[in-house]
């Protein structure tokens, strides 16, 4: 047998293939990890009456708000403003208003602490705040 022979490198070398495999599934992995962390919800700060007035000012700029309800945990804000009323609540990570006649707010019962609007393309559970002090002045 000639020396060139036993030279020769097996066609497939296993360590650099093996090197590749991982170093590819590796990469995988990691923009795997990174995909799982981009859905996270960033943490949005509860509400309070100052920043209610500011978010719902940025929806109804126009509106003139008499009052501000908090809901117990800080996921929902409803205010009156004149015959309307203005609905905020948390959303993943932002906040979303809502507006509807104010009589409606006043009228709407109270089951288990929690005020159950009915506001159209939102989620019932959504519109169902645990407004702390609620207690609706017709007028």
């Amino acid at each position: 047998m000639p020396d060139s022979w036993a030279e020769e490198e097996p066609a497939i070398s296993i360590p650099p293939f093996l090197t590749q495999l991982a170093v590819s599934g590796a990469a995988v992995l990691v923009i795997v990890a990174l995909a799982a962390v981009a859905r996270l919800a960033r943490a949005t700060p509860p509400l309070d009456e100052t920043s209610a007035r500011t978010l719902l000012s940025e929806d109804y700029p126009e509106a003139r708000i008499d009052r501000v309800w908090i809901a117990a945990d800080g996921a929902a804000a409803l205010a009156r403003a004149g015959d309307r009323a203005l609905y905020l609540f948390r959303l993943g990570d932002a906040w979303v208003a809502r507006d509807l006649p104010w009589a409606e707010a006043a009228a709407a019962p109270v089951r288990d602490g929690r005020l159950h609007l009915r506001l159209g393309g939102v989620s019932p559970r959504l519109a169902r705040p645990a407004l702390s002090g609620w207690s609706p002045e017709t007028v």
